[in-house]
């Protein structure tokens, strides 16, 4: 991303950033100094510390930013493991299987009892 990020696209790189944690991967985070920003790291360091603190309950800081060349670079690693979060996921995923058949099976109930009601 870039030192002048809108508000928008930051709120959007930190749901991305957040998905990826939640998942159990790491994200690295790269801002682009470009021209007269290179003399102004310390703007750098105060995004990346914004971006920590909001993802700060899916992950930690595994790398502290730190310059290099045009970039400043920051690595993030998620609170659980890949395992953990894929076997959650998949659990999330029958759930929701298990409750749109219970919903499939009790409407198409109630359309028999229509059927039915109306038959007789």
């Amino acid at each position: 991303m870039g030192l002048k990020i809108d508000t928008h696209d930051y709120e959007t790189k930190r749901r991305n950033v957040e998905k990826f944690l939640d998942g159990g991967d790491k994200v690295k985070v790269i801002i682009r100094f470009r021209g007269r920003e290179q003399s102004r790291p310390e703007r750098g360091v105060k995004l990346l510390g914004r971006m920590a603190e909001d993802v700060s309950e899916y992950g930690f800081v595994e790398s502290h930013p730190r310059q290099d060349g045009r970039n400043m670079v920051m690595v993030f690693g998620p609170h659980k493991k890949k395992a953990q979060a894929m076997a959650e996921a998949r659990k999330r995923k029958t759930d929701a299987e298990k409750a749109a058949a219970r919903q499939k099976d009790s409407s198409s109930d109630s359309a028999a009892d229509a059927d039915t009601g109306s038959a007789s």
